[in-house]
């Protein structure tokens, strides 16, 4: 199954040993997310570290490890995409469109995703943890 990821489960993953780190380490999933999630994902280096109660260089090792079970997909992959998606989800969250671009360029089978705001469109199947949990 091939999925795109969207950052609060890469955050969620680094902040405790947690179903999002077991799903992303298990390589049961072939999981993608556009390349700025990284750095969407250093934007909230030193509250992951306060809440897991880490280090930042504990930190960026997590960070390493989890990155090498999931793709990072350049902004060229999904741009001729991006007018789409802000049809579909600009107006419920304008930070998700890069996620729709991408679900809608690649093959997938939808949007790994806790954030609620996915649910309010219907052009791209969305996963959530429990859902994803329960194929497992």
């Amino acid at each position: 199954m091939r999925l795109v990821v969207n950052t609060n489960r890469i955050i969620a993953a680094l902040i405790r040993d947690s179903s999002s780190r077991k799903i992303i380490m298990s390589g049961k999933f072939e999981l993608i997310t556009p390349r700025f999630s990284q750095k969407e994902v250093q934007n909230h280096k030193s509250e992951v570290v306060h809440k897991a109660n880490i280090t930042p260089r504990q930190f960026d090792q997590l960070l390493g490890i989890i990155m090498t079970k999931v793709y990072s997909t350049e902004d060229g992959v999904f741009n001729k995409k991006m007018k789409e998606a802000k049809e579909i989800i600009g107006d419920i969250d304008k930070d998700d469109e890069p996620f729709i671009a991408l679900a809608l360029a690649v093959q997938n089978d939808g949007i790994w995703t806790d954030d609620n705001h996915f649910l309010k469109q219907s052009a791209v199947k969305v996963y959530t943890t429990a859902d994803i949990l329960s194929l497992i």
